[in-house]
């Protein structure tokens, strides 16, 4: 059981950061699809809304993997999934034939917004340069 006390923390961070880090480097590589999609949700400033984005994504991600300001990023990243989950996944207000398809990803940010909120609340763990 120690083991899993020791190296659990680690891989959790890793396994959160994941899905922020792929979608960052995806929106980095297809910034103006990424631009066109925020657009397209009738968001102001898509440009700097998609570069934020990156930055929180990246970054946040990165911040969890290495467990230096997790409670912050695990934070910054729950509010942004959240934000994400509400505007981009609103599977109340689409047509019928898409709604299943976003109910999931809905669905997916909650549980996402789960592991990040434990992250807040219990910290970084051991194997993290916080150590907390």
């Amino acid at each position: 059981m120690k083991t899993l006390e020791h190296f659990g923390p680690l891989a959790g961070r890793i396994l959160i950061a994941a899905i922020f880090l792929f979608a960052g480097l995806h929106k980095v590589t297809g910034f103006e699809g990424t631009v066109g999609y925020i657009a397209a949700k009738g968001m102001p400033f898509p440009q700097l809304a998609a570069l934020a984005a990156i930055i929180t994504e990246l970054g946040g991600g990165l911040l969890l993997v290495i467990g230096w300001k997790a409670r912050w990023a695990a934070l910054l990243l729950f509010f942004f999934t959240a934000l994400t989950a509400l505007v981009f996944h609103n599977f109340w207000a689409i047509p019928a034939d898409q709604a299943q398809n976003q109910m999931i990803h809905f669905m997916k940010n909650i549980s996402m917004m789960g592991g990040l909120l434990y992250v807040v609340v219990h910290g970084s763990g051991p194997l993290s340069i916080e150590r907390s």
